[in-house]
């Protein structure tokens, strides 16, 4: 258990990194993808893009 929770963290933290990247492809601009600012700080919680990458992810892996 404590080994997915470590997964998808840094799962999160990867795809926050690069973000900037990302958004060329329309990643992060997704309907389940969460901008908003708190404490005079932009937080970014990318969950439909992190579905979409798992997804994409898995596929790869099956056919390899």
């Amino acid at each position: 258990m404590i080994r997915w929770l470590i997964v998808v963290f840094l799962a999160l933290v990867l795809i926050n990194g690069l973000a900037p990247f990302l958004r060329r492809f329309g990643l992060g601009r997704l309907p389940g993808d969460f901008h908003f600012r708190l404490f005079g700080r932009e937080w970014f919680i990318p969950l439909a893009s992190t579905v979409l990458l798992s997804l994409l992810a898995s596929l790869i892996a099956r056919w390899l």
